[in-house]
């Protein structure tokens, strides 16, 4: 495969995102609002873990395992996408405040490593957390969850909000439906993980979720590692579909740039509905 076709598969050739849908939204029409959205995501998903990880430490003494999580994990995820993000679309704003909306954004600059990495981390952030919610609410949660204001606040920050940022990006912004091939990395990045959690036992002495644990849940263990690879794929799929639903409604609704430049030369540029400002906007 030429590195074309490889790009190309992660819907990251050149030019990538010519209608700059990742920094565009059909229901925004400031990109620097859709900007401030992403970065208030950013920061506060970087205070909850700085805030969990130090309570862990000095609360609990439980930080030693904090990594071990895949909840953790995914909320780090979750955190770096809403910070690239976050930054490129502000960059695009500043852009599009003085030439109009045509005007591209870094990332489209960036070598082709980098935007598909980008685009693979975009696929997990829409669909890691619905799975980490549901596997939550369904299978782990419990009296404890909301025994103390810092276990109800942790529970809800990362088992609930989470989805609703994944939903922002799926309902509220024109970002497109992940490629096909970002799905087995989902899967790899699963797979990778329940090795991280075996080693955790090992080595730390513990099962960082209950229902892997071979002494108590037995062949059942088998069975919850495959379904949780099977809701993967339903999710990815079920993710992917609204979000083509959402694609097919912005143009409909002339709500998404018709094709475009991934430079400032927008003189000729066209947008349905979303249009740069004929004068600066605070």
């Amino acid at each position: 495969m030429s590195q074309f076709n490889f790009l190309e598969s992660f819907n990251a050739a050149s030019p990538f995102d010519p209608a700059h849908k990742l920094v565009t939204s059909p229901v925004i029409s400031s990109p620097l609002v859709l900007a401030i959205l992403r970065l208030i995501v950013a920061f506060y998903t970087t205070f909850a873990l700085i805030f969990s990880l130090a309570w862990e430490a000095t609360k609990l003494g439980t930080a030693d395992g904090y990594f071990s999580y895949f909840t953790h994990l995914s909320y780090i995820g979750i955190c770096a996408y809403f910070w690239a993000s976050g930054v490129q679309t502000f960059s695009y704003s500043r852009r599009w405040k003085k030439a109009g909306a045509g005007v591209g954004y870094p990332l489209q600059r960036q070598p082709g490593i980098l935007r598909c990495m980008h685009m693979v981390l975009q696929s997990t952030v829409v669909t890691f957390p619905i799975l980490v919610t549901i596997v939550f609410w369904a299978l782990l949660s419990g009296p404890s969850t909301f025994e103390t204001v810092y276990s109800s606040w942790d529970a809800i920050s990362v088992h609930a909000l989470n989805t609703v940022f994944a939903l922002f990006e799926i309902l509220l912004t024109n970002s497109p439906p992940a490629p096909w091939l970002t799905l087995p990395f989902g899967l790899f990045f699963l797979a990778g993980y329940l090795g991280i959690a075996y080693i955790t036992h090992a080595t730390q002495g513990f099962y960082s979720y209950s229902f892997l644990d071979p002494q108590k849940q037995h062949g059942k263990v088998a069975a919850y590692i495959i379904g949780i690879a099977v809701g993967e794929i339903i999710i990815f799929c079920l993710v992917r579909g609204v979000i083509v639903l959402r694609e097919r409604w912005a143009i409909r609704a002339r709500h998404v740039m018709v094709g475009g430049p991934t430079d400032e030369n927008v003189d000729d540029e066209e947008w349905e509905e979303i249009e740069g400002p004929s004068s600066p906007v605070v």
